[in-house]
């Protein structure tokens, strides 16, 4: 469970609640789901600097986390060792490692705390009891998870759509300068 019963845990939770159900994270799901959901995630303090998930490492922590205060940064590493890219900051009310909790598959990004962090995580064991005990709450919760990796691909595959003619449009354009370079080398 989430916190005891003081009154600064129950405004904390009230806040994570309020968080779960805006744009970043699962605006699908109504503020009493999300407040038993809640219920089933567990406080944490990740420290300015901290790689709280790294790409590629996966069965370590499989959890949702929510954020709750300060920011972090996700990256994908590039083809060096030393080669990554920030493909987006994110705040209080964005959720991270819903793919993992469902598939326990390695994590697809590494995520660093650009800020000290307090989140809510719903580990996978998390998960399970509310899938047991709130069965109704738990559909409700997968079915938002699923729409927002749903949406999350829609756009990946627009990325990659308007990757692809950009690519199209560079290899047209090398090609007519091959082209130029071939004519100007047989005039010789």
């Amino acid at each position: 469970m989430f916190f005891g019963k003081s009154v600064r845990s129950e405004a904390v939770q009230d806040k994570a609640a309020t968080l779960l159900v805006t744009q970043g994270a699962l605006v699908e799901l109504s503020l009493s789901d999300a407040r038993t959901v809640v219920r089933y995630m567990r406080p944490r303090r990740i420290p300015a600097g901290a790689v709280f998930i790294r790409q590629g490492e996966g069965d370590v922590d499989d959890a949702m986390l929510l954020i709750l205060e300060g920011e972090a940064t996700v990256e994908q590493e590039g083809m060096g060792a030393d080669d990554s890219l920030i493909v987006s900051v994110i705040g209080p009310g964005s959720l991270l490692g819903e793919m993992a909790i469902l598939d326990g598959e390695p994590r697809s990004a590494t995520c660093i705390a650009a800020t000290d962090l307090a989140v809510a995580e719903l580990p996978r064991d998390g998960l399970r009891k509310l899938i047991k005990e709130q069965p109704e709450v738990s559909s409700r919760l997968l079915l938002a998870v699923s729409k927002r990796m749903s949406e999350r691909l829609r756009e990946t595959n627009r990325k990659l759509k308007s990757f692809a003619q950009l690519s199209r449009a560079l290899q047209q354009e090398l090609d007519a300068t091959h082209s130029v370079n071939r004519k100007l080398l047989d005039a010789e």
